[in-house]
Parts: C-alpha cells; sequence; structure tokens
C-alpha cells in the first residue's frame, strides 16, 4: 500500500488504519496474545497506523505486540480528560504502558458541541505543551460532531482531525441533534484545506453498514481530504480484506458472512435516552441495572439515574433498526 500524508504533521500513514478499540475488553476481549498477534500480522502485512485510546484499556496489546521486534508503526491515542494535569498523567500512561519515548498523535478524545471544546482548554495547553517538548509529534481532536469539526478551522495548533463520518450519518451530531454526512464532509474538506491531517472512524457505523463492505469504504475513501479509515479488525481474514481493498485488488461484489454479528450496547457511550427501546420492534432492548457512566453516586443520593440499555440476545432480530435513532453511536455490531 502506498502510503498518505496526514496533513501538516508530516506523518504517512497507511490508508487504512488499525482500530485497537475491537480486540479489548468493551468488545471481542481478545486474550492477550492473540489480540498482540492480530496487530503483528496487519502491521507486517502494511497497516502502519494504529488508533487506540486511554479509555479502551488497550495498550497491553500494542505494547505486547511491538516488544522485541523491529515495528514502529504510528500510533495516535486519545484521552476524555478535561485538566492539565489529568492529560499528562494520560500522555505517561501512554507512554508507559506502550514503552514509547514519543506518541506519534494524541487527541482529545471525543469533543462535543459547546461548552465542551472550551471546558477541556487546559488539557489542550497541556498537549501544546507535551509537543513542544518532542512527547508528542501532532496533537487534535477526535469527534462525532459537525460543528467541532468545523469549529478546528479557526484552532491553529489543531494538527490532525478524526471525524466520525459513514455513508448513512449513523452517529453524526450537529448542535444538540444528529448531524448529515454532507455537512461533516464538507467540514472535513475546509479542515484538509487548512493543513490538518483527516483520518476517519465508523464507517461501517459501528458495525451496521459492515454489510455494504465495499459501499462504505468507496464513499468515505473518496472524500476529499482524508487519508486513512480506521477499521476495527478481529480476524486475519478481515486485515486481508482491507489491505485488498486499499490495494484495489478485492472483488468488488464482496459481501462479509455478518450471519453471526449480533447487536450490542456500548455502555461507555450509552446515555440511558431510550429511542432504541421505542425503535426495536421485537422489544429485545431495555434498561439494565447499570447506570450510565457518571451517575453512578446519583442512586446513594435518592435520585433518578439514567440507565443503560441492554440488548436480549435471546429475541433480537438483528435488524439494525435501533441503530439509526441512536444520538451517540452507542450501538454497535460484532
Amino acid at each position: 500500500m502506498k502510503n498518505n500524508i496526514l496533513g501538516k504533521s508530516g506523518i504517512a500513514v497507511s490508508p487504512v488504519g488499525f482500530g485497537v478499540l475491537t480486540i479489548g475488553k468493551t468488545q471481542l476481549d481478545l486474550p492477550l496474545d492473540e489480540g498482540a498477534d492480530l496487530i503483528r500480522y496487519a502491521i507486517r502485512r502494511g497497516i502502519n497506523f494504529l488508533d487506540t485510546a486511554q479509555f479502551y484499556e488497550t495498550y497491553p496489546y500494542i505494547e505486547r505486540a511491538l516488544k522485541g521486534t523491529e515495528l514502529e508503526p504510528v500510533i495516535a491515542s486519545k484521552s476524555l480528560d478535561s485538566g492539565y494535569d489529568e492529560m499528562r498523567f494520560a500522555v505517561e500512561e501512554a507512554r508507559s504502558q506502550m514503552d514509547r519515548d514519543v506518541i506519534d498523535i494524541f487527541l482529545l478524545h471525543e469533543v462535543r458541541n459547546d461548552p465542551d471544546w472550551q471546558n477541556r482548554q487546559p488539557a489542550w495547553e497541556y498537549l501544546n505543551d507535551a509537543k513542544a517538548k518532542g512527547i508528542i509529534k501532532a496533537i487534535g481532536v477526535s469527534t462525532h460532531h459537525v460543528d467541532v469539526a468545523e469549529k478546528m478551522t479557526d484552532i491553529e495548533e489543531c494538527d490532525i482531525l478524526f471525524p466520525l463520518i459513514n455513508i448513512k450519518s449513523l452517529g453524526i451530531r450537529q448542535a444538540n441533534g444528529p448531524g448529515k454526512k454532507e455537512d461533516m464532509a464538507a467540514a472535513i474538506k475546509a479542515c484538509s484545506r487548512k493543513g490538518m491531517g483527516v483520518f476517519a472512524m465508523k464507517a461501517f457505523g459501528g458495525g451496521n453498514l459492515t454489510g455494504s463492505y465495499i459501499e462504505c469504504l468507496d464513499y468515505v475513501t473518496g472524500l476529499s481530504g482524508i487519508s486513512s479509515v480506521m477499521i476495527g479488525f478481529g480476524k486475519h481474514e478481515e486485515v486481508d480484506r482491507a489491505i485488498e481493498y486499499a490495494e484495489g485488488k478485492i472483488d468488488r461484489n464482496y459481501v462479509p458472512d455478518i450471519s453471526k454479528k449480533m447487536i450490542h450496547i456500548d455502555t461507555g457511550d450509552c446515555e440511558g435516552c431510550g429511542n432504541c427501546i421505542k425503535k426495536c420492534p421485537n422489544h429485545a432492548i431495555s434498561f439494565g441495572e447499570k447506570p450510565v457512566c457518571g451517575y453512578e453516586d446519583l442512586a446513594e443520593k435518592g435520585k433518578v439515574v439514567p440507565m443503560v440499555a441492554e440488548v436480549d440476545h435471546s429475541i433480537c432480530l438483528t435488524c439494525g433498526y435501533c441503530a439509526p435513532v441512536c444520538p451517540v453511536r452507542a450501538i454497535i455490531m460484532w
């Protein structure tokens, strides 16, 4: 595969990257050696770009994959923290747990519409300081929000944009409602013209669009300004197909087998809105006992606690009707 340059950062990355979230405990929960082997396989086959995050708890897979090898992939990580000292800890944790002196790319994780960007300025200040010290090569944001992508065109220090975009607009947000792929694509193009490097997430809408594999990748890779698209892999053959696509060698009639995939709720993203419960035609989704992240202490104070949605796989039809109505892309299929 021919690598692409991520804007003004000068970092060269493969046109498809490995989203390491998939192999971690919130999804496939692969044994450490098995996950590390899959990462090594992908890198040796030509995928030189890994995406991870503090929240994913997947650093050990990367450290094990690279230990004792000559492999030097580009690694992007990110943190949800908003404070200066907290972000410093996040970066040092990444360096330590992955055994890296320098992190290639470090992002503010999942920046939302105002006032989130403003509230996270102390963390952004630390990322700028760390870049000046040479601890990080490039900094930026990951986001599901069109508003945030548009805002980045005015942030000169932003080297990298990692936006959510797919052919069905699944998970794209604008203001306090759903967003459109056309608006995100326009923001991506504007950021690229400003010199930002852009790589994309959720081309398959969290797995819900995997049945339209070629169509989904054609859409995202065909957008102006995108240098790479992150894909979550769980098997060697999935790596092989992505490389075949990137090299233009894939059978254009290829349709992956999704018969064994199931709908899951990402408990880290679910906000307990209940939209999926109302939409499910077979009443397979309901609120479970686990509270939405960040609200766990309210129950002790006798207050109402928003709950995380759960799927009853014994009656789930895997129809996918629930995914488009989720405002935060918490519904995934794997």
